[in-house]
């Protein structure tokens, strides 16, 4: 039993997605995903074959129906992976939303509030009623589950050698894609703490995205930058690092995806949607406001 799989558009998102699709990989079913680029390096670990989406409504429809499976499951939202899929002759499970409902196989309402994991979970209980499999647990299991390779933690390795990085370390993740409400999702602490960390010896790093370098540095001076890192990498620097502190972006899924000490900093987005899924996850601020700076040191006191 097949199923093709639309991965989030986000990397934070497809973290979040990892219970549903292990929930479903562990009942028989064989995931075949698509997604962005980044998607064959972060997953690497878990040997799903990975197809990168094309660009355009038609090129994506032709991957899709190349594959020849006849049911699938979007995690996405929007009309145009809906429309993609089922042009490829696919029938799927996904959210009724922007008119779409008569393009799906089997429309589910979206539950209001709860956790972004909880709802990728939604969707995996009802592909699984859909299949007649065995049912999923009402909730989703209390981490993520991201696996790495050994070569993750190799270039891992390397980087951390490559700035003199060879014991203890703080990761930082001081930047953040889009806007709640028109308000930036970026912290304005964050060169305040790295300078509360230098003073203790604390050596910290960060892993500017493509394009992010200059950005990166001008937010945290006194860090050191590990540009260039692949996801796994930087996944794997999160899970050797004392603790990681972020923005409510990408980088603090993939740390909480790792089981790693982290701590989100919140102050336009809910932390209850959003915050990291994880044991050793923490939050600070809110959909409120912004924390100060001494509200998140306090925090990294009680991990460290």
């Amino acid at each position: 039993m097949k199923l093709v799989v639309r991965l989030p558009n986000w990397v934070g998102d497809a973290c979040m997605a990892l219970p549903a699709m292990t929930a479903l990989a562990e009942r028989g079913v064989g995931l075949h995903l698509i997604g962005k680029g980044w998607a064959g390096d972060l997953l690497a670990a878990h040997e799903w074959p990975i197809t990168r989406l094309p660009v355009g409504i038609g090129p994506a429809a032709a991957a899709v129906r190349a594959l020849g499976i006849p049911r699938g499951l979007l995690f996405t939202n929007s009309f145009g992976s809906a429309l993609q899929w089922r042009l490829g002759g696919v029938r799927s499970v996904g959210y009724r939303r922007e008119c779409r409902t008569l393009l799906l196989g089997r429309g589910v309402p979206r539950p209001s509030g709860g956790h972004e994991v909880e709802a990728f979970w939604r969707l995996a209980q009802e592909v699984a009623i859909w299949l007649a499999l065995p049912p999923l647990s009402a909730k989703p299991p209390a981490t993520l589950g991201l696996r790495l390779t050994d070569a993750h933690r190799a270039a891992a390795a390397e980087a951390l050698r490559a700035v003199g990085v060879h014991s203890s370390y703080v990761v930082v993740c001081p930047l953040a894609a889009g806007t709640i409400r028109g308000r930036s999702k970026i912290w304005p602490g964050f060169s305040a703490l790295v300078r509360v960390l230098n003073e203790r010896g604390l050596p910290v790093v960060a892993c500017p995205g493509p394009g992010e370098d200059a950005e990166c540095a001008a937010a945290v001076p006194g860090a050191r930058l590990l540009p260039g890192l692949a996801l796994g990498a930087y996944a794997a620097i999160c899970a050797r690092a004392l603790v990681t502190v972020a923005n409510d972006s990408g980088p603090m899924h993939l740390a909480a995806a790792v089981d790693a000490p982290v701590i989100g900093v919140f102050g336009v987005s809910d932390p209850q949607r959003t915050r990291p899924w994880s044991p050793l996850g923490r939050t600070v601020g809110g959909a409120s406001g912004w924390p100060n700076v001494a509200a998140v040191v306090a925090a990294l006191d009680t991990v460290l």
